[in-house]
This record gives structure tokens, C-alpha cells and sequence, in this order.
């Protein structure tokens, strides 16, 4: 995790002493539901409990033991013991290390989860109220980056709400699908533990008991949650780089807030650059690179190895808190982006007209011209147009086909822009429903 781009409270998660209260948690659950079937006496749960509930864990002291043991759980253990007593000998008891570790993990991946939907819900909020603030600005639509017809700003907003309404219904799903808890023994048949044990620590850390288990919870869950936020991370880059061609010079139709005191250059005191977009670029390409280990993960040896181990120290912290930064960017920046409706007009009408060239061709074809003929008609007065000769209105109105079918009234009639945002209103309430 990189302090520059990491918020608190997702940082907290991945923390050594919440994983460690964690790991106690998931024991003393256990024993628990021990004691309850007669497993170990119900005294000794209670101490465990009594004795370690408010504890702060040692992280040094357990990481001193890991370099005699190499092995973590162990070592926690042995620390757990020096807190609790005697008692500790019945903490673990027909548990195996991924039963702590694997359900630690899809705790703290369903609590990121939840941060990461609030986000998401941040950066709806903001999309909404800019989309309803700009529903029917003028604007250009473009294909290719190249003008084609026109649009409304509050439509560009429109899609990405729509966008990250679906990101947010995914990571619903994929928190669901993770949050799953395995304490079923060394190879998952519950040999040495009975399942009611894995039933109750499941219910008192909020997370429903995993079907079939080997050693491991199975990797696909955390395949999809991991590849679920790479898509998010797609989202946050598409919006992030239409911003960025938006403020280009040329363009200028949007634009991020610059603070007082902000300087875009070192060189150039003039520069007022997209940095907060460019960032989110970089910062959902690494989240991206992220969901490649968790799909590779899948595939572990029989019943476990410890191949995704490693990489899962990296890309659980590293993933949910650098989407976690790059969300609420986004929803500060489109909260604060500069809109500038006066270079969109001027934008609209940089080429003469030309972007209503398709409602001339079909009113061609509804006079009777031949779509063929029609096409040839309208593309041969656009040309001159785009070579700067002359505006498309007057060479449409100048040229002897066209007035075959159209007369000066229909070709003015087909320059309406008003005539492209007619059903602006039915798409937004399809995206924003009735509100």
C-alpha cells in the first residue's frame, strides 16, 4: 500500500492488529461452539474470551516468534497462549491454519467490499446532480474523436451513472460470493471438528458457511471478487479519460477544478492540466494488474499449496485500497468539474452544420431519392464543408438533386438541434427512474 494513494479507514482493514482480532475472533467463536457441543469445557471458552477480548496484540512479539517458527498461525498461537494461560490448549482444536486464515481473509474482503460500495454510492450521487444540473446542454457526440451528432452533456453523465449503477450491482454480487467461511479440518471434511463449529463462527463473523472446502476456500470466489474491481477500475478509467480529452486546448468543454494556489507546471506557470483524471488512469491499471494473480490463484495443487498465499498479501490490501482512493477521486472531481456549455455551442458549430448530415440523407429517402443517390447527394456538399469552402446549409440549398426533392423550408427544417434531444427525457428516466 502506497501512503500517497491509501484512505484511512480501507488501510485499517489490512492492518497486522485487525488481522490478528480477526484470527481471534474466528478461535474464540470456535471455541465456542466447542464448548457448546462438549468439546472443551464451557469455562475454558469463557476464559478465552475474558482474557483476550480487549487485548492488543503484540505484533512485534509475534514476529519474533515467526522467525524461530516460520509459520504465522503458529506463531500468533503461541503469543494468543502467553495472553490467555492454560486454557489456550483448547484454542485451534481440530482447525487447521487456512481455516483462520482463509475465513480472515473474506472477512476483511466483504468489510472493503462495503467500503467500496459507499464509494461507488459517492461517485452516483455525484453523477446524478451533474447529469440533471446538465440534461439538456448542447453538446457534440463523437465517434472516432470525430464529430458526429449532437448529444447533451447530462447524457454523457447519464452513461456513467448507468455504468457504475451495474458496478455497484457486481460488487454486490462478488462481496456475496466471497463471504463465505471454512472450518471443516486439514482436508476439508470436518474429520477432526464438527460442522456445527464452522456453522456458528460462520453466523457470528457474518458470512455463511462454505458448501465443500479442501484445505482452502475455493479460489474462484476471490477470482471474481478481484476481476469484479478490475471492471469498476475500467469504468473509473473510461470516465476519467473522456474528461481528460474534454480539457484538452482544442476542445475545453470540461475541465477539473484548479485551486487556488494550484500550479500545473514547473516549467509553464500557464499549465492547468487533467492530473486528478491522468492518476486515475494509473490507478486503474493497477487495479486491473491485480485481478490476473487472483484468476491464476484458481489453480492449486490437490486439496492446497501455498502458490496464492503470496500473492494474496499483495493484491487484497493493495486492490480494495487502491480503488477505494481512485473512487472517491472520481467523486471529487465530478463533484468540482468546470463545465463550460459556451465552448460545447462553439464546438456544435465548428463544422457548419455538417453534424446533421444524416437527418438530410433520410429526408432524401422519404422524397423518394434512393438511399444510394441520397448518400452521394449530401456527402458531395459535406466535402467542400469540411475543406473549408463554403457553409453545407447554402450548398445544400445551391445543389439542382437535392432541390429535386427537398425544397429551402425542408432543408432548414433538418437543422434543428432541438430535434436530437427529443427523447432526452425518456432515456434519463430509464437510467434515473421517475426522481
Amino acid at each position: 500500500m502506497i501512503p500517497r494513494y491509501t484512505r484511512p479507514e480501507m488501510a485499517s482493514i489490512w492492518e497486522p492488529q485487525t488481522r490478528f482480532k480477526i484470527w481471534f475472533e474466528i478461535e474464540a467463536h470456535a471455541a465456542d461452539a466447542l464448548a457448546e457441543i462438549g468439546t472443551i469445557p464451557k469455562e475454558a471458552a469463557k476464559t478465552i474470551w475474558a482474557k483476550a477480548r480487549d487485548a492488543t496484540f503484540d505484533v512485534a512479539r509475534i514476529d519474533e516468534i515467526e522467525r524461530e517458527t516460520k509459520h504465522d498461525v503458529i506463531a500468533f498461537l503461541t503469543h494468543l497462549a502467553e495472553i490467555v494461560g492454560p486454557e489456550a490448549r483448547f484454542v485451534h482444536q481440530g482447525m487447521t491454519s487456512s481455516d483462520v486464515l482463509d475465513t480472515c481473509l473474506n472477512v476483511q474482503l466483504t468489510r472493503a467490499a462495503d467500503l467500496l460500495i459507499s464509494d461507488i454510492d459517492k461517485v452516483l450521487a455525484a453523477l446524478k446532480k451533474r447529469a440533471f444540473e446538465h440534461k439538456m446542454t448542447p453538446t457534440i457526440g463523437r465517434s472516432h474523436g470525430i464529430h458526429a451528432e449532437p448529444v447533451t452533456f447530462g447524457l454523457k453523465l447519464a452513461y456513467a451513472y448507468a455504468e457504475f449503477s451495474r458496478a455497484r450491482e457486481r460488487l454486490v454480487a462478488a462481496r456475496k460470493e466471497v463471504a463465505t467461511c471454512a472450518i471443516s479440518g486439514a482436508v476439508g471434511t470436518f474429520a477432526q471438528i464438527d460442522p456445527r463449529v464452522e456453522e456458528h463462527v460462520a453466523k457470528a463473523m457474518g458470512l455463511q458457511p462454505e458448501p465443500i472446502s479442501t484445505q482452502v476456500i475455493p479460489r474462484d470466489r476471490h477470482a471474481m471478487y478481484f476481476a469484479t474491481l478490475g471492471v469498476i477500475a475500467s469504468s473509473v478509467e473510461r470516465l476519467s479519460i473522456e474528461i481528460r480529452h474534454l480539457q484538452r486546448t482544442e476542445v475545453l468543454e470540461a475541465e477539473e477544478f484548479f485551486s487556488e494556489g494550484q500550479k500545473g507546471s514547473s516549467a509553464m506557470p500557464h499549465k492547468r492540466n487533467p492530473v486528478l483524471s491522468e492518476n486515475l488512469t494509473g490507478l486503474s491499471r493497477m487495479v486491473r494488474a491485480y485481478a490476473m494473480p487472483a484468476m491464476e490463484n484458481v489453480a492449486l495443487w490437490h486439496e492446497r499449496d501455498i502458490s496464492h498465499s503470496s500473492a494474496e498479501r499483495m493484491i487484497g490490501p493493495d486492490a480494495t485500497v487502491t480503488l477505494d482512493f481512485a473512487l472517491m477521486r472520481l467523486a471529487g472531481l465530478i463533484e468540482k468539474l468546470l463545465i463550460y456549455p459556451a465552448n460545447m455551442q462553439k464546438n456544435l458549430d465548428r463544422l457548419g452544420g455538417l453534424v446533421h448530415s444524416q437527418r438530410l440523407l433520410i429526408a432524401l429517402t422519404q422524397k423518394g431519392a434512393s438511399r444510394e443517390d441520397a448518400y452521394k447527394y449530401v456527402q458531395r456538399n459535406a466535402m467542400p464543408v469540411w475543406r473549408g469552402e463554403g457553409d453545407f446549409q447554402t450548398l445544400l440549398k445551391k445543389d439542382p438533386d437535392v432541390k429535386k426533392h427537398l425544397t429551402d423550408a425542408d432543408i432548414e427544417e433538418q437543422f434543428d438541434l432541438g430535434y436530437h434531444f427529443k427523447h432526452v427525457d425518456t432515456i434519463f428516466k430509464r437510467v434515473f427512474g421517475e426522481s
